[in-house]
């Protein structure tokens, strides 16, 4: 009986030690390279953006549903329109967040990292514009450009969000 209760306490003290590891959970910390990389509460357009690789390396849809305001646009080039001829299209929120959650599902492996900010407008109260360049990798596809976002601040809950992105990428 008292080797039973050994084993008993064993296995609990086991049970509750992990019980609050989520094996699920995505791990932050370190990645390739040593650099840390941790969710923000999005309190500039950097943060955002900081939180924007994580939801892209993580593939966490949830994280990324939350870096955008509810009057989001993406503008893209489309080289199909126009009969071949090309030009600009764009979507809204929901559209981003189910082809973003589709990508997701289907690659296993992004790499995204922000190089240079080349260009910075500040000149409305409540919004600022950052060009970004980057490389983005998906499923061992590279793509590489600029991406100019328009952010504006949520003064009820104190944090930014993505209102447009304008995809420059170079193919």
């Amino acid at each position: 009986m008292r080797r039973f209760k050994e084993i008993a306490t064993v296995l609990t003290s086991l049970v509750f030690v992990t019980g609050c590891w989520n094996p699920f959970a995505p791990t932050e910390g370190l990645l390739e390279g040593g650099v840390s990389l941790t969710l923000t509460e999005q309190r500039s357009p950097e943060e955002v953006l900081q939180n924007f690789r994580y939801a892209y390396i993580y593939r966490d849809s949830l994280v990324y549903s939350e870096l955008f305001d509810t009057s989001f646009i993406f503008l893209y080039y489309d080289p199909d329109l126009g009969g071949g001829t090309g030009g600009y299209s764009y979507w809204g929120l929901d559209t981003e967040l189910r082809t973003t959650g589709s990508l997701f599902r289907t690659f296993d492996h992004f790499s995204l990292v922000w190089n240079a900010t080349i260009a910075t407008d500040t000149s409305q109260s409540g919004a600022i514009s950052l060009t970004k360049t980057f490389d983005l990798s998906i499923g061992g596809e590279f793509i590489s450009g600029n991406a100019v976002f328009d952010f504006r601040e949520d003064s009820t809950e104190n944090v930014w969000r993505i209102s447009r992105w304008e995809d420059e990428s170079f193919y």
